[in-house]
């Protein structure tokens, strides 16, 4: 069996530990206004996604990778103001609301670009001190970083 790029295995472990971060905020653990357990754990999905995506695409550059997470939470966002007996069905199981959640609230449209945005500037932080972009690639001159 081949071995998992490294990218692969790191961007795996982000989003589970991503994972465990957003239901301990939604546990009753954490003792926080439901406003802001709701926004953070809407940015916590978010990011997760951003995780996600490098598992899939670990060589596609910190902010193709965001731009296509954010196109994806703001889709599952808007597919809330469908309500076919499909999606229904699916969301009324604990793994179907997680992922697809219960209603439209254009707040979360924010919430989810915060989310990608914080997992951008923290991949490229930390690529930038490392000294590398992506595995076995060279670092370039100008932008993305």
């Amino acid at each position: 069996m081949p071995r998992l790029p490294r990218d692969r295995v790191v961007f795996a472990a982000l989003a589970i530990g991503t994972i465990g971060l957003g239901l301990l905020v939604h546990s009753n653990a954490c003792e926080m206004p439901r406003a802001v357990q709701d926004k953070l754990g809407d940015g916590l999905w978010a990011t997760m996604v951003v995780w996600w995506v490098g598992v899939v695409v670990p060589r596609a550059s910190v902010w193709s990778r965001s731009l296509v997470a954010l196109a994806f939470c703001w889709t599952v966002e808007a597919s809330q103001l469908s309500h076919a007996p499909w999606l229904e069905v699916t969301r009324a199981t604990a793994l179907g609301r997680l992922v697809l959640g219960s209603g439209f609230d254009a707040g979360d449209l924010g919430a989810y670009a915060l989310g990608v945005l914080v997992a951008a500037i923290g991949e490229t932080i930390v690529r930038s001190r490392r000294g590398r972009r992506l595995s076995g690639q060279p670092r370039s001159a100008g932008w993305p970083p």
